[in-house]
């Protein structure tokens, strides 16, 4: 089947696409109930963005320089750095030269793993708090990927992008609003991509579900549900596990909504959001935080240092967002109580809904769609996934069979490595990775403020408007390694 992408043309063509028209209107579909003048008064209602700085334009459409070889420096090499090195150096392509840690005995570990792999040995930072500078000033690096704790990704983001790098970030890119806009201003200061390292919108069920939104099967999208909700408590607890218990200690400091990135990014990318429309307003609700007490009363020696802890931030905290066009997204975040994984991953719209990790069948997904189905009655996903199965994992299906999280952490390693050898423009730019991490600072101004809205930024100063790819990429190849 003939992807929508291909039957609508160029990127430029895209750009001429008035504002709040979808995919389905360019290949023929009608909007049903969002008036395109809705729109545009929707975006002009609010609070009007920073001046772009001077001699700075934006990064939308901007492709990465090619490079035969994307030379890659590593900092944070704690669980989510070590677990993600086996694939950088997997990579047709890609050269971890220098690995960094403020522990230099991971970096050690680290550089000892790619030299067993074959590799060429990468030089070691470590010992300090400003190691991953000293990387930064001696390194001439291609590729900074960034995995430290959630507090230390806007200067070390920020610092790769100055430092003449692009910059792969884990979540979130920042934790406050002005961290946000300055990573904006700083990637279009430096012309450097900064992306948030979101491997979920590269999972298979995710990206299939982009592939039918766009493609009309759901009819015209009016909502989504999408979020983290993982029993963490364990792990939280478990001495070692989280270094210095970071991640345990923001449950003591802040009443954010950490992490609905995982959920809510595939259904922003359904929606198009900075591509045709985006979130306007967010309100935040939060339940009690009961569920880390509970777990330490039951389960951890009174004499654990956790004792002293206090905990502020919500069990459950959801976030419902507006977009311009008239759409709403519920984006969730649980890590405290007992419950089966999910990132929810819900789209639906006028002819038809998509439900994952609802056991449909083997896929997990269940789906229900008119006319192809009728009675009412669930259909599991397997032959529309297969359908719309994305071409990253009809290509890599069996290299990505050894990376983490099912695949789709080898496929985004895959994808950026390809998109960087390629000259291509990045599936996720610092727009979208700005908007998608920006419920963490403004989930924190809603509940200060009783649950009232907050304004989301445009991050795109006005951008949005214009309908351009994403992760509805087109296939293409990896170059041959010389």
């Amino acid at each position: 089947m003939t992807s929508p992408r291909e039957r609508i043309g160029t990127a430029a063509e895209l750009e001429s696409v008035p504002t709040g028209f979808t995919r389905r209107n360019l290949i023929g579909g009608a909007l049903a109930g969002v008036a395109i003048a809705t729109a545009a008064a929707s975006g002009s209602a609010h609070a009007a963005a920073p001046m772009r700085a001077s001699g700075a334009s934006s990064m939308a459409n901007q492709p990465f320089e090619a490079v035969e070889v994307v030379k890659i420096g590593l900092i944070g090499l704690g669980n989510r750095g070590m677990g993600m090195l086996g694939s950088w150096v997997a990579v047709p392509g890609a050269q971890v030269v220098a690995v960094c840690d403020i522990r230099a005995d991971r970096a050690t570990r680290a550089a000892d793993r790619v030299a067993a792999a074959g590799k060429a040995r990468p030089r070691e930072y470590g010992g300090s708090d400003t190691s991953f500078q000293k990387m930064l000033d001696t390194e001439e690096l291609d590729l900074v990927y960034i995995a430290t704790p959630w507090e230390f990704h806007f200067q070390q983001g920020r610092a790769a992008l100055l430092a003449g790098a692009h910059a792969g970030v884990e979540l979130p890119i920042a934790t406050e609003l002005d961290e946000l806009w300055d990573l904006v201003d700083t990637s279009e200061k430096t012309r450097k991509h900064l992306f948030l390292m979101e491997n979920c919108s590269y999972g298979r069920n995710e990206l299939a579900m982009l592939k039918m939104a766009h493609d009309g099967v759901f009819g015209e999208i009016t909502s989504g549900h999408g979020g983290y909700l993982h029993d963490l408590r364990s792990l939280l607890f478990s001495d070692g596990y989280y270094t210095d218990d970071w991640r345990r200690i923001w449950h003591t400091k802040s009443v954010a909504s950490f992490y609905p990135m995982h959920g809510l990014a595939p259904i922003a990318a359904a929606m198009d959001i900075n591509r045709g429309d985006r979130f306007t307003t967010l309100t935040a609700t939060s339940s009690a935080p009961r569920g880390l007490a509970d777990y330490r009363e039951r389960f951890v020696p009174r004499d654990h240092r956790s004792w002293k802890e206090e905990y502020i931030n919500g069990d459950l905290v959801t976030c419902m967002i507006s977009t311009a066009n008239g759409r709403m997204i519920r984006a969730e975040h649980n890590v405290s109580q007992p419950r089966p994984y999910s990132r929810i991953n819900t789209i639906e719209g006028s002819r038809g809904i998509f439900e994952d990790y609802a056991g449909g069948d083997t896929t997990g997904a269940r789906i229900y769609v008119e006319p192809v189905h009728s009675g009412d009655t669930w259909r599991g996903a397997s032959a529309l996934r297969t359908e719309y199965d994305h071409w990253l994992w009809k290509d890599l299906e069996g290299p990505a069979a050894g990376g983490g999280h099912g695949g789709m952490d080898y496929i985004l390693q895959w994808r950026i490595v390809q998109l960087m050898r390629t000259g291509q423009v990045p599936d996720i730019d610092v727009y979208d990775s700005a908007a998608w991490c920006a419920p963490v600072p403004l989930s924190v101004k809603s509940l200060e403020n009783k649950g009232r809205p907050v304004e989301v930024p445009d991050f795109t100063r006005g951008d949005w408007k214009k309908l351009r790819l994403g992760l509805d990429s087109v296939r293409t190849t990896m170059p041959a390694v010389a």
